[in-house]
Parts: structure tokens; sequence; C-alpha cells
């Protein structure tokens, strides 16, 4: 999609669009109600002005959508594309580093009673293991932080992919 494009499409097309990036109401109700945007920096920086406001209890909805660390991401939808390729990595790697993984997100999972999220995407297996165990440190509050950050990443990640696509 292009920026021209978002700018001029309906609130519920653009809203839809958003909503593959990350399911947080305020967030798509914000950025449908900035349009028009001069270009994609502006997009940007409005969707990412608007993770920075997300509560937890927006980040708790949208993380019960995102699907589970670790696992294969069903579905064809772009949303589920996009997962897909920000896991492939992990695919390539060694069995021992990613059974760490796995053990440290269940031991997450387990500890804070939500799904594990990071973004995936230009980390290798290694540094996600480094993030998973000082993620496992932290205490309560600043854990709930760092995953609307990463929400917040992961999305923004996101919309930018879907509006870098070349012509």
């Amino acid at each position: 999609m292009q920026i021209e494009e978002f700018n001029i499409v309906s609130a519920a097309e653009a809203a839809e669009v958003l909503r593959r990036c990350a399911a947080v109401d305020s967030f798509v109700t914000a950025v449908v109600a900035g349009r028009p945007y001069a270009d994609l920096d502006s997009l940007l920086a409005t969707a990412a002005a608007q993770t920075d406001m997300w509560s937890d209890a927006e980040v708790e909805t949208a993380l019960a959508l995102q699907p589970p660390s670790g696992t294969k991401v069903a579905g064809r939808g772009r949303s589920a594309r996009l997962s897909r390729k920000e896991r492939a990595a992990l695919e390539d790697e060694e069995a021992d580093v990613l059974a760490r993984l796995d053990e440290g997100v269940a031991t997450y999972e387990t500890r804070f009673g939500r799904p594990y999220l990071v973004r995936a995407a230009g980390r290798a297996p290694e540094q996600l293991l480094t993030i998973l165990e000082q993620r496992l440190g932290h205490d309560d509050m600043t854990e709930h932080r760092v995953t609307r950050e990463q929400l917040g990443e992961i999305a923004l990640l996101r919309l930018q992919q879907l509006f870098d696509v070349a012509p």
C-alpha cells in the first residue's frame, strides 16, 4: 500500500490495515484520525506516539491476539505472514539454542502469567536468548513496560513493512 492510498481509503479500510499491526483500539482510532499523512515518516511518528500511551489492559488484549512465541503461525492473512517472517530466522539455528529459548519462554509464561513477546526481526537467536534471560529478572512493573515497548516495536515494524512495498 502507498501512503496516498492509505490517506483516501475509508476509515474502516484504514483501520483494518492498522489492526494487522496491532489490535489496540486507541492506536487504530488515533492513527486513522490523523490522516492525511504527508509521508510514511509522519505516519510512523504518529503511530509511535500512540504506542507509548498504551495501557496495560490494551497490551494484554493485544497479547491475547498474538501467536504464542516459538510456535508455528497458522493462517494465511497478512498478519500471519508477517509473524512467520519474523520467526523464520529462528528455524535455521541450532537445536540447543531453540531448546533453551523454549524452556525460557515456558519459565517466563509461568512466572508472569502471560505470553512472552519479543521483536524477533533483525535479532539472532543468541540475542533473543540473552534478552529473554534479562527479562526473566524483571519485576512485574518493569516487564509490563518492556512488553509494551516490544509490542510497539512489532507494530511499527509491521506498519513499515506494509508501506515499504516496491512499486
